[in-house]
């Protein structure tokens, strides 16, 4: 399976360990195409049910079902960056975003990194 950018995926986030999100997870690829194709990991940031985060922060990207693809809202928390291996993905993606929203992330995740 190609893994590409800007795809969503739900994938089992277990094992886990403290405040990491756990469990399946939609997750949004951020590493590069180049990087996917390679037997390395893959890049994401892990989404989570928009009902679940009642306010807006700067690490967050809201999403809704329109612009993802997904059943529902979803807040991608761009401070939960995790490299996973590429067996994680054992399906199609879910969805993707766009470029607006994926310059969202990037912005969101630049600010959590101090970029």
């Amino acid at each position: 399976m190609t893994i590409k950018r800007g795809e969503i995926y739900f994938v089992n986030l277990n094992p886990v360990k403290g405040r990491k999100q756990s469990g399946k997870r939609p997750v949004l690829v951020l590493s590069i195409d180049a990087i996917n194709q390679l037997p390395l990991v893959v890049t994401v940031v892990v989404g989570t049910k928009g009902e679940n985060i009642s306010r807006d922060y700067p690490t967050n990207v809201r999403v809704s079902k329109k612009e993802s693809g997904l059943p529902v809202e979803t807040v991608f928390l761009c401070f939960q960056i995790r490299s996973l291996d590429p067996a994680r993905f054992t399906s199609e993606p879910a969805g993707r975003l766009n470029q607006e929203k994926m310059n969202k992330i990037e912005a969101a995740v630049r600010y959590c990194l101090g970029l």
